[in-house]
This record gives C-alpha cells, sequence and structure tokens, in this order.
C-alpha cells in the first residue's frame, strides 16, 4: 500500500492481514477484467458471493449475525482496495454494507437482524437503499415525496427514488418514506412486491461497472413487520449515510494510489527531449502534490477509524475526510491523465476510468458544495443551507 509517512506501522497485525488479503484477492481476480466490465457497461456479479467469501459485507458487524468483527480500519482497507481497482467495486461494498447492513442491525427487530444479515453478510442477498428523490438529493427531508400510508398491519408506499445502486440486483430495498403525520419511516421491502419496479440508468459515462437504478413504487403494500421499528425520522437515514462516507474517504485514496502509481511509472520510462519526463519539474510537481494528498488522506483516515471505535467520531469529522479526499483523487487522476499525455484517454491505461468514477464520487453521498457547507456551520454555529 502506498504509505509515505508509516501508517502502516499504526494498524493492528488484523488490520495489515486484511488489507494484504484484500489486494491479493482483487489483483488476481478483479482488476485484470475490470476494464472490460466498465466498458460493457456492467457489474461483475460473479463476483458478489467471493466478497461474502472474502468478508467484505458487512465486515464490523459481530459474527453472530455474519459479519467478521473487524476493526473501522480494516473494514476502510477493504473499501481502499475495492476502490483501487474500481469505485463501482466499492460502491457496490459500501451500499450492501452500510446502506442495507447497518440500518438493519442498528435499526431493526432481532427477528430481521437475524433473517436478513446473514444472507446479505454471504452475498447471497443483494440490497438498496432508496433515500434519494428526483427532485434533488442535497435535501433529502424537503424533497421527500415518497409516503407510507398504514392501513392496520400493513403500510402502503408510493413514490420514486434515484440515482440507486445495486437497483436492479437487490432482493431488498431500504426504502424511507414520510408517514401521514410527515414522520421518515424505514421500511425493509421486497422488491418482487407487486407495485415495486427498478429500472436501470443507461448511457452513464462513470460509474459504468456499477448498477443504477430509477425505484418506482405504486401501492406497494409491506406488512408491519418489515419496518425497521426503531428508526424514526430523519436521523435514521442520514446516520447510515455517515457510515458510507467513512468508507468513501477510505476508497478514495485507493484510487489515488491507482493512479498515482500509474502515473509515477508512466513519468519514469516516457523519454522527451533525451530524457524521461519524470525528470521535468511540472511533472515532479504534480507527482509531489499526489503524494502529499494521499499522505494527508491516510493519516487523516485512519484518524478517524480510531475515533469510530471509541465511540466519539462526529459526522461532521466525516463530512472533512469526505469532502478532502474524494477531492484529491478526483484532481489526481486529472494531473495523471494529464501526465499520461494522448495515453491517458484510453482504457488501456487506468486514469481516465478512474477519473470519470470520480467525478460521480464527488458528487453522491453528498456534494463537495454540500459537504462545505456542513462544515461551515459546524465551525460558525451559523446555517448556509436555508
Amino acid at each position: 500500500m502506498l504509505d509515505y509517512a508509516g501508517v502502516y506501522e499504526l494498524l493492528s497485525p488484523e488490520e495489515r492481514e486484511v488489507q494484504k488479503a484484500a489486494r491479493r484477492f482483487l489483483e488476481a481476480e478483479a482488476l485484470p477484467y475490470i476494464r472490460d466490465f466498465w466498458e460493457r457497461g456492467e457489474f461483475p456479479v460473479h463476483l458478489i458471493r467471493r466478497f461474502g467469501e472474502m468478508g467484505f459485507l458487512g465486515p464490523t458487524l459481530p459474527p453472530e449475525y455474519g459479519g467478521a468483527g473487524v476493526s473501522s480500519a480494516a473494514y476502510g482497507l477493504i473499501a481502499y482496495e475495492l476502490e483501487r481497482v474500481d469505485s463501482g467495486l466499492r460502491s457496490f461494498a459500501s451500499v450492501q454494507s452500510s446502506l442495507v447492513m447497518y440500518p438493519i442491525y442498528a435499526y431493526g427487530s432481532e427477528e430481521q437482524k437475524r433473517t436478513f444479515l446473514p444472507r446479505l453478510a454471504s452475498g447471497e442477498m443483494v440490497g438498496c437503499f432508496g433515500l434519494t428523490e428526483p427532485d434533488g438529493g442535497s435535501d433529502p427531508d424537503g424533497n421527500m415525496k415518497t409516503r407510507a400510508r398504514r392501513e392496520g398491519d400493513t403500510w402502503v408506499l408510493n413514490g420514486t427514488k434515484m440515482w440507486i445502486t445495486n437497483g436492479n440486483l437487490a432482493q431488498i430495498a431500504i426504502v424511507w418514506a414520510k408517514d401521514e403525520e410527515g414522520v421518515v419511516r424505514g421500511f425493509i421491502v421486497p422488491t418482487d412486491t407487486p407495485g415495486f419496479r427498478a429500472l436501470e440508468v443507461k448511457h452513464k459515462m462513470s460509474l459504468r461497472a456499477s448498477v443504477t437504478s430509477e425505484l418506482v413504487l405504486e401501492e406497494v403494500r409491506v406488512p408491519e413487520e418489515l419496518r425497521l421499528p426503531k428508526a424514526e425520522g430523519l436521523k435514521a437515514p442520514l446516520s447510515c449515510l455517515t457510515q458510507a462516507r467513512f468508507g468513501i474517504a477510505w476508497g478514495a485514496l485507493g484510487a489515488l494510489e491507482a493512479v498515482y502509481t500509474e502515473a509515477l511509472a508512466f513519468a519514469q520510462s516516457r523519454v522527451t527531449f533525451g530524457r524521461p519526463i519524470a525528470a521535468r519539474q511540472l511533472v515532479q510537481e504534480k507527482l509531489v502534490r499526489m503524494l502529499a494528498d494521499h499522505t494527508k488522506g491516510l493519516l487523516l483516515a485512519w484518524r478517524l477509524a480510531r475515533l469510530k471505535d471509541e465511540g466519539k467520531l462526529r459526522h461532521t469529522q466525516v463530512s472533512l475526510a469526505k469532502r478532502e479526499n474524494v477531492a484529491a483523487a478526483l484532481n489526481a487522476a486529472r494531473m495523471a491523465r494529464d501526465i499520461l499525455g494522448g495515453n491517458g484517454i484510453t482504457l488501456e491505461y487506468h486514469a481516465i476510468r478512474h477519473m470519470l468514477n470520480l467525478e460521480t464520487v464527488y458528487t453522491y453521498e453528498g456534494t463537495h458544495d454540500i459537504h462545505t457547507l456542513i462544515l461551515g456551520r459546524d465551525i460558525t454555529g451559523l446555517n448556509a443551507l436555508e
């Protein structure tokens, strides 16, 4: 792992083994083929069960629910290695772990946990997370038009969700809707329920090795036993996003490593005017900036992992890490593409694929600007979001 400041020495032996095992597996079974899946616009579904076998899905959850019970840093390292291959792979695991398994674990009943979590952890079952709606994701409360109407022991859901990762792969969807009193509630919705449709978003030029969908719910009837009993209010889905953003803060650094190491090797071997372009001051400045951003980002991600395990992590700290690390990775991918010259626009190299993927990562799970305003509100006490 790229590690200029010796963060590896701060990891436990178990965390180091998780990182090494993930890299060995992904370099053998994913990296050689990801370009072709990305170009075809397909997610490598054959890897889902393998992810489960490797412990990539819900890894921090207790073993009694199918998880591996590893630390937050170990989870972050898994995200790092997945995104070093492709953001689409990390997105799949992030949704499954943080946006599907976590809300069931945190807000579900004991029966729901035992019914769903082991199957999700093994990859036997895939889930998706339905919060964002077509009118805008940055204001999930104000823009939420999906409604849940209670009829006895049944809830009837109507609405539309947009930009939903794994939507057309999922057997269950965690759907957030407002009840008749305007309270946000969460539901586990089997995707074969009458009235539920998942429509895949096509013609993407980013996250092509990932399934993105629109969910349409028309009089979808969900029994009371599939409502998340401990989820009441917007705080519940937002807490899930905090979990996912933590993984993104780690994952983006994996993409940054991928483009940096590729650009460095290319610059050392590419000769112009009798010397490798790595000897040029402008190229060195780009490489140093990439390395510096990675080093700072890795130290930040490691610190947040320790705070998370101590129960001290604040959502604003995660906003800082998501904002900074994704922006750094996207800038690095753009610089790497520049260093590669014409070669940088082909899928023979990784830079353009990571660059296009990171354009989405920069926007989803809270845009760069929204996280800026979240942090601004935290440090000034003044809300610029309204």
